[in-house]
């Protein structure tokens, strides 16, 4: 938060008061056990975190400059995130497990929120937000003061603190974070990027952010990278976006910002793309992932990112907003988002939309369902599945659906194994592969499907999958498709056709025997749908049905009762394919490549959410039309009931495929895929990579 001149003064008592008093705390006893351990503790983190702050900036808050090895800013930065890595988080507070040991549960999941708003601090000492730094320390003191004595706090008075904390500063806590989201004065981290002596890697430390070996490896890497290498990675994704644009007919030039999320290690194609972004006149706007508690009422991380120092942990505090969440935080939430926006409105106006940088290969996460952890109730998953609706709504209203667009592409990071460089080689190959070829497969793969009334996807080799897919009706055949023919621009890389099916008759069951979604493992995950709607669900991840199904609706149903399916599609990138099975990573790539490695179905919002409006044309010249189905036609009337602010794709692999074949309205098939071989005519080039992968294992 910016302070004003004249409260400045006012302000600085109010931090040194908050850290002499932190600094107290260690050599006291007015807090009896089982508690005392954990105040001790976390006055002990605060401290090093304030300590930090003041050893990076100045009175004046100009950056100091001290010559500090490498070695001395990598064994901080550990320090820094050492309870929560995995060798030491089941004796750390941060696990719900250990803190309803030390505390019981009441205390534990109350104090486990603590712990993660504490953790969340860290960028604020690098960033130099003693604001920040001094509320999150006077809720900490407020909560000691509450402790000391004969008798410990209640639950519930600890829980009404945490609550008058969350409710008192959201109006804060959510404007900064707009801010950082939209106005390009936010510039910390476009500073690192900028600015740096990329060659010495002593800059990954200045973010705060948990370094691990990947992103030291992934650095270094690149430093290997001719500057031409660079400029056509970053090029491709440049490119991709500006293609964006000019394939949904909107006008860049209007628009005045980018936002760019990345991981770190890649900062130097990170500088290529900024600097091809101001080329379109884009200023680039780069914000980390949220830290704070009221900025993460959702599963999926949000910004740029370092390492995962432990899955695990996120996963725990994923739903932490529940000790909470009730009706008035969230219009309190909801009113302080329009507030900001409407502060804003010029600079959400002119918002391009993101450019995302995806990485995957790093160690498959298998995550643990824990009793211990607080878990919303019914009333708060209603609760957020209006807060989704509606905080979607104020977004696109002010940054406009229509005029936006993204684009996305992802990279290999060392932990995917030996074959790392060569791996990343290949991917970049398979970001740059000529869209001409698969432009023209593709469009036969489409005169195919517009010809169907229906598609039927049948699984194989175990894969139960017995779909009937309904397709939409076209009125003029001539000009008119049912499938986008997508190559390489927002959605990189090259590889599927893809439509909006009818939900009306779209009716059987999905399966795949091993899917990773958003970093998340899911076996043996099937789904059933019935005119269209998710009708049940389950997979084997756990040992009760009951965890199953939670899991599956807090990470895929985002606590909605059912959702739609919003996009039935073809991946064609068998190159893709191929490459995963000679390295043997299938499992480890990320949905953006793995989706282009056969059908795939996404849930929730349809691809088109927010522009259906747009005319959009495939290669030869035919308009796209499935754009809406019966969910998404009431954003006409009711568009809290059209959007569910989720689109979650899942793949089934051409090796579990039996057949997919478009049926015509007197019964004919039209055979596209079976036995997990392109069989339409025109299709047969897509084949020579799948006789090389599956002569590989």
């Amino acid at each position: 938060m910016i302070i004003e001149e004249q409260d400045k003064e006012l302000f600085q008592e109010r931090y040194s008061l908050a850290f002499e008093r932190l600094k107290e705390i260690p050599s006291e006893d007015a807090v009896k056990e089982p508690f005392r351990s954990f105040f001790v503790k976390e006055a002990e983190f605060l401290c090093m975190l304030l300590n930090r702050r003041e050893e990076l900036y100045d009175a004046e808050g100009r950056r100091r400059q001290k010559d500090v090895s490498f070695e001395e800013l990598q064994a901080f930065n550990k320090k820094m995130y050492a309870d929560i890595l995995p060798e030491a988080y089941p004796e750390s507070y941060g696990d719900p497990d250990y803190a309803e040991k030390m505390l019981g549960r009441e205390y534990g999941r109350l104090f486990g929120w603590l712990y993660a708003e504490l953790r969340g601090a860290i960028p604020f000492a690098y960033e130099n937000r003693p604001w920040d730094l001094t509320v999150l320390a006077e809720l900490f003191l407020e909560i000691y003061g509450a402790f000391s004595g004969e008798e410990p706090a209640a639950p519930a008075q600890l829980k009404n603190i945490i609550y008058a904390y969350n409710y008192d500063y959201c109006a804060d806590f959510t404007r900064d974070r707009i801010a950082e989201q939209i106005d390009p004065s936010y510039d910390f981290a476009k500073k690192i990027i900028m600015e740096s002596d990329l060659n010495d890697l002593r800059y990954l430390f200045e973010y705060g952010l948990y370094i691990s070996d990947n992103e030291i490896r992934t650095a270094s890497f690149l430093n290997t990278l001719q500057q031409d290498e660079i400029e056509a990675m970053a090029s491709t994704y440049t490119e991709g976006y500006r293609m964006g644009f000019e394939k949904a007919g909107i006008d860049l030039s209007k628009k005045k910002t980018v936002n760019i999320r990345y991981f770190a290690g890649f900062e130097r194609m990170i500088r290529a793309a900024v600097l091809q972004f101001e080329k379109m006149g884009l200023d680039s706007v780069i914000y980390r992932v949220q830290s704070r508690s009221t900025d993460s009422w959702s599963p999926r991380k949000n910004g740029y990112d370092g390492g995962d120092p432990n899955p695990q942990f996120f996963f725990d505090h994923c739903t932490d907003h529940g000790i909470y969440l009730d009706e008035k935080m969230l219009s309190a939430k909801l009113a302080a988002m329009t507030q900001a926006f409407e502060s804003m409105k010029e600079l959400a106006n002119t918002h391009a939309g993101p450019a995302v940088i995806e990485t995957f290969g790093a160690a498959l996460f298998n995550p643990k369902s824990k009793d211990s952890v607080k878990k919303l109730t019914p009333e708060q998953q209603e609760l957020m599945v209006r807060y989704n609706s509606e905080a979607g709504q104020i977004t696109k209203r002010y940054i406009i659906g229509e005029e936006r667009s993204f684009t996305i592409i992802a990279y290999p990071v060392p932990d995917i194994g030996e074959n790392f460089e060569e791996i990343f080689k290949e991917t970049v190959r398979i970001n740059t592969l000529d869209y001409r070829t698969y432009e023209n497969i593709q469009q036969k793969l489409i005169d195919a499907l517009d010809e169907g009334d229906f598609a039927v996807v049948k699984g194989t080799n175990g894969n139960e999958t017995d779909l009937k897919i309904c397709l939409q009706k076209t009125e003029d055949p001539s000009r008119q498709t049912k499938f986008e023919n997508c190559v390489a621009d927002v959605n990189i890389p090259v590889g599927e056709v893809f439509t909006s099916p009818l939900l009306e008759g779209t009716t059987g069951l999905l399966h795949v025997k091993q899917v990773y979604l958003e970093g998340l493992n899911y076996i043996d995950l099937k789904i059933r749908l019935k005119d269209g709607m998710i009708e049940d669900y389950t997979c084997s991840n756990f040992d009760t049905e009951e965890k199953n199904r939670k899991y599956i609706e807090e990470h895929i149903l985002f606590n909605h009762p059912t959702l739609p399916i919003g996009e039935f599609a073809i991946g064609t990138n068998t190159t893709a394919y191929e490459v995963g099975r000679r390295f043997r990573i299938m499992d480890k790539m990320p949905i953006l490549i793995y989706e282009k490695t056969g059908p795939h179905f996404a849930f929730g919002d349809t691809c088109f959410s927010w522009q259906e409006e747009l005319h959009t044309y495939n290669p030869d010249g035919k308009e796209m039309i499935a754009k809406d189905n019966a969910c998404s036609i009431l954003r006409k009337t009711d568009p809290s009931k059209a959007y569910f602010g989720c689109h979650t794709d899942i793949t089934i692999p051409y090796d579990e495929l039996g057949y997919i074949r478009a049926v015509k309205k007197d019964g004919t098939e039209i055979s596209l895929i079976e036995n997990g071989l392109f069989t339409l005519e025109g299709c047969e080039e897509l084949n020579e990579a799948l006789y090389r992968a599956l002569g590989s294992n």
